[in-house]
């Protein structure tokens, strides 16, 4: 199995890969990649003849960003599917000083409720 981004080999361009393909294009072995479509509401291959499971390069990209999160940053199961959030792009957290601002206009907010009663 690949051990880093770099040792991937490219995705060429065509439109859909099986799931071998996927497994190769990614380093990550079939069977988890079945279970990992159960866990990643995201990730949604099509199914073709005889159910065979088919993915676009953009679902290849995202078992990548998947597996560097598990693998590679460290993340459990929930933790990644947190970070990723609902369309699969992965969602930036919060700087401090955006914490910050949005404190001081919580802060702000209760001060002026509970100045009027």
């Amino acid at each position: 199995m690949p051990t880093s981004k770099a040792d991937l080999p490219s995705i060429p361009s065509k439109r859909y890969f099986t799931i071998s393909e996927v497994s190769e294009l990614t380093g990550v072995k079939p069977h988890v990649l079945r279970y990992w479509e159960q866990e990643f509401s995201q990730l949604r291959q099509v199914k073709r003849r005889g159910n065979r499971r088919y993915y676009q390069h953009h679902e290849v990209l995202l078992v990548r960003r998947i597996r560097g999160l598990l693998y590679g940053d460290g993340f459990t199961i929930h933790g990644a599917r947190q970070r990723l959030g609902a369309d699969g792009q992965e969602v930036r957290p919060a700087t401090a000083q955006e914490v910050r601002t949005e404190l001081e206009a919580i802060l702000e907010w209760l001060d002026s409720g509970l100045g009027k009663n």
